[in-house]
């Protein structure tokens, strides 16, 4: 497994490193932690400074200099952020072959570019900041990573829970090749003994118009719809199952109505979970049965971690 991790030394990234530890992740991979500079403003000018056409340059030295000497320590500062980094998911994961980068750019073109010619499985990042509702929702440089990246991607939360005790994961299914990889990239972990599994799954479920709910023909009609879709559900969040149970874990399954991306947070909230695990892309409104676009919406608005998980694809380029 490769796993990419992007580190800017923020208490987000601090979490994010953390979180590594209950991501069921494998005791062997190939990590490489990457820290990216970006070129921000001259600092502010002292009084031996003089202002040349918008530039803060000190006497005797020219602004490319300036500028080269701010970007060089730039990159070694980030350079020694990502080695620190380095040394914290070595200490949980010894057998991992590491190492670290520092680039200078933007932090999600560059991540993005490392990803396109490294391939890794997995991306690893942090959420910033908070809705002044206190829901947690996603940096430009996560949701831009989220959205954009090639494979899996997981937005790390923390907990407060121990570090070795057992997981609560949440796999959110709609019966979509994505959704059916996040259940087997969920079920393929390394796991603590005593994590419990839950399968979730959301419908539309079909409402009659005011008038139709006075004919009794269109209710009997539209609950008869209803039905066929929640048993063609309960179906195939059941044929998940066996997949983790073979695995030695504990799983149970939910079928809500609803819209999934509501369903899933709640559900993952009320049942604490660790993490949740949601397939990139499902199937179309029209199917009644979806998760597809939601799975944005889930890694911004969850209270855990979140890994939107990709089909391996390195294999068809």
């Amino acid at each position: 497994m490769k796993i990419l991790v992007a580190y800017d030394g923020s208490d987000c990234a601090d979490v994010a490193v953390q979180d590594l530890e209950r991501a069921g992740l494998p005791s062997k991979a190939d990590a490489l932690v990457i820290s990216v500079a970006e070129p921000g403003f001259p600092a502010p000018a002292s009084s031996r400074d003089e202002i040349i056409d918008g530039a803060f340059v000190k006497h005797g030295t020219t602004t490319s200099d300036k500028l080269g000497e701010r970007q060089s320590g730039a990159l070694a500062d980030v350079q020694a952020m990502a080695s620190r980094a380095g040394k914290r998911i070595r200490c949980s994961f010894p057998d991992w072959r590491l190492r670290v980068e520092g680039r200078s750019g933007k932090p999600s073109a560059q991540l993005l570019a490392l990803a396109a010619d490294w391939e890794p499985d997995l991306i690893v990042v942090g959420s910033h900041g908070r809705s002044a509702i206190g829901r947690l929702i996603l940096g430009s440089v996560s949701h831009k990573i989220v959205t954009e990246a090639r494979c899996s991607v997981r937005i790390a939360r923390g907990t407060t829970k121990k570090r070795d005790g057992p997981a609560r994961i949440v796999v959110g299914v709609d019966g979509s090749p994505d959704s059916e990889e996040a259940v087997r990239v969920a079920a393929g972990r390394m796991w603590p003994a005593g994590s419990i599994v839950r399968i979730v799954a959301a419908f539309d479920a079909l409402t009659p118009t005011m008038a139709g709910s006075l004919i009794p023909p269109v209710v009997q009609w539209t609950e008869e719809q209803n039905q066929a879709v929640l048993e063609l559900v309960r179906r195939t969040v059941e044929s998940f199952d066996h997949q983790f149970r073979k695995m030695s874990l504990s799983v149970s399954n939910i079928v809500k109505p609803g819209d999934a991306k509501r369903v899933l947070v709640q559900e993952a909230e009320s049942w604490k979970a660790d993490c949740i695990f949601v397939g990139a892309r499902g199937l179309s409104r029209i199917d009644r049965f979806l998760l597809g676009s939601v799975s944005t919406a889930v890694a911004s608005r969850a209270h855990c971690s979140v890994e939107v998980v990709r089909p391996e694809r390195r294999a068809q380029r």
